[in-house]
């Protein structure tokens, strides 16, 4: 008698043409899209012109994004981002996103409907699993992986077992998915689901936006799982219409599924969440790094870097000024969002703070630039990591945070809930 299937088992044996596959087991399956940005696919590159390769498997499921070091920071980067432009030119990939086009690679895919349910997404970035939040699978992998799919279309996985998060009640004012996914972290700590596929469901996340979903999904990675999913449901359905011509399958969970564990959460216990240095689990209460002085305040990346993250800093920030000796960076994640929050209003609003608005890009997430920290100065950022020197400086810090945190902390000098103001 076989036993029920989880939505990731599902997609995977789908993927490999079999009707079940169990954790543990290497499968070789079929890739729907392979993701490349400046950083990651020049490796990648360099291996297939070095082996004489002429084309990829499909020039419709290959994406290449330069949005690490672009627009161009130093001529180290540019020669990267020339590398994947003549890539995509010589090999005639569909999904090349250049200047202007180019956003944050994990809200573009999305955004253009090239990441959907039931597909299974690998990209050469370790926050590829974004994609669970529409109820695909997806994960990160070398360059050397993403290489052999960019000829093969075919990947090597080993299935992982999971971990159902259960998340049910009503977020309190401000709470979102970044609170929600820092708060469980800061529970499991940053190997908890090691390996692991983190399954969210419950009456909270049912009523999550996708902005929220993409959050969580985003930084499944941060507890060391494999990937992050939601089951897609109406407001999937509704995100993904539109943007897609192309067929997509909903897969969801078997109730007899098996889950290593079963975590339950009452979503009145989660409150602003605050990561501190320099670690994503090290996640405390607002109320717990209050006082904290701080240097700059950065909001974007493909955590936070949505419309719905800017139009909460907005709401925070209206009538306000950004305090003396801080440096506040809004960084929309895709032309798309920047336009939208232009058009909005909403960069009056942070211009009369005081704030400055940079094109899409990663910038300083990684330590890239735009935004990089001296010694000893210390930011609060709607991030995915705060590891030692990640944005700068190996004596800086990095506070993680979401959206309404930063903006607060940014009006005040001091790390802050927006109730503070």
């Amino acid at each position: 008698m076989s036993m029920g299937q989880t939505i990731t088992q599902k997609i995977l044996a789908a993927h490999c043409g079999r009707d079940e596959v169990h954790p543990g087991e290497i499968v070789m399956a079929d890739i729907d899209l392979a993701l490349g940005n400046d950083i990651t696919a020049p490796i990648s590159i360099k291996i297939l012109r070095e082996k004489g390769i002429k084309k990829v498997f499909d020039r419709d499921r290959v994406a290449l994004v330069p949005d690490h070091f672009a627009p161009n920071k130093d001529i180290a980067s540019a020669q990267q981002c020339k590398d994947l432009r003549e890539f995509a030119r010589d090999f005639d990939i569909t999904h090349y996103f250049e200047l202007g086009e180019m956003g944050v690679e994990h809200a573009l895919l999305p955004e253009k409907g090239l990441a959907l349910p039931g597909e299974l997404i690998i990209g050469a970035d370790s926050h590829t699993c974004t994609y669970g939040a529409l109820g695909a699978f997806s994960m990160g992998v070398g360059s050397t992986d993403l290489a052999g799919a960019m000829i093969s279309g075919k990947a090597w996985f080993k299935v992982p077992g999971a971990i159902k998060f259960v998340i049910d009640g009503e977020l309190g004012p401000w709470v979102g998915g970044k609170d929600l996914i820092l708060y469980i972290i800061g529970k499991i700590g940053v190997d908890g689901a090691l390996y692991q596929s983190m399954e969210f469901t419950g009456e909270t996340v049912r009523a999550l936006h996708m902005s929220d979903r993409l959050t969580m999904c985003n930084m499944a990675i941060e507890a060391g799982a494999k990937n992050g999913i939601i089951e897609p449901d109406e407001i999937t359905e509704e995100y993904v219409r539109g943007r897609t011509s192309r067929e997509w399958k909903v897969y969801s969970s078997d109730p007899d599924a098996e889950y290593l564990d079963e975590i339950r959460i009452k979503a009145s216990d989660v409150d602003l969440q605050v990561a501190f240095p320099h670690l994503p689990e090290n996640s405390r209460p607002v109320g717990e790094a209050r006082d904290i002085a701080i240097d700059q305040v950065v909001i974007g990346s493909c955590t936070n870097g949505r419309l719905e993250d800017f139009q909460a800093a907005a709401r925070v920030l209206k009538g306000k000024k950004v305090a003396p000796g801080v440096r506040l960076i809004m960084i929309p994640a895709t032309p798309l969002i920047y336009r939208q929050a232009m058009e909005e209003g909403l960069f009056d609003i942070f211009l009369s703070a005081g704030a400055v608005i940079s094109p899409p890009t990663c910038g300083p997430c990684l330590g890239g630039h735009m935004g990089i920290l001296a010694e000893g100065e210390i930011a609060v950022a709607t991030t995915n990591r705060n590891f030692v020197g990640r944005m700068g400086h190996p004596k800086s810090e990095v506070y993680l945070a979401g959206a309404p945190v930063a903006a607060a902390s940014a009006v005040t000098g001091t790390i802050s809930s927006p109730e503070d103001l």
